[in-house]
């Protein structure tokens, strides 16, 4: 499962996720992409089966790349706590993902297992996608 090896502060806050994606929005070292169509967050493990999804279909040929990281901790409190006695312990990490963010990109294949391979991953997420070549 992806986590960060180190990080400054423990806890986190939720914060908000707006505006669209201005930075990852270009395919740079792929032929194809997985690209976000709305706002909302990535679990750890909602990328990795993305991942495993993408490079099941590609039958290992060609490469896949992540371009997301879950380095935000999300804490949760036991069942049946009571209210209060501070903040819980963190539960998972996930990934803010902005409106335009390319997710995953592939390449060394043709364009029709490509297409197929990122509509499986695409499957896998929570939020609307589109393939771009």
């Amino acid at each position: 499962m992806l986590r960060p090896k180190q990080v400054k502060f423990r806890k986190q806050r939720k914060g908000r996720i707006r505006g669209t994606e201005n930075r990852s929005v270009h395919l740079t070292v792929g032929t194809y992409g997985l690209k976000a169509l709305e706002s909302g967050r990535l679990t750890a493990r909602q990328i990795e089966a993305t991942r495993r999804a993408i490079t099941r279909k590609m039958k290992r040929r060609g490469r896949v790349w992540v371009r997301v990281f879950p380095a935000i901790p999300i804490t949760s409190k036991p069942v049946e706590v009571r209210m209060g006695k501070g903040k819980g312990n963190v539960d998972y990490w996930v990934c803010p993902v902005r409106q335009g963010k390319i997710l995953y990109e592939i390449g060394g294949i043709s364009p029709e297992i490509a297409l197929q391979a990122l509509q499986a991953g695409a499957a896998k997420l929570p939020l609307l996608t589109k393939v771009i070549f």
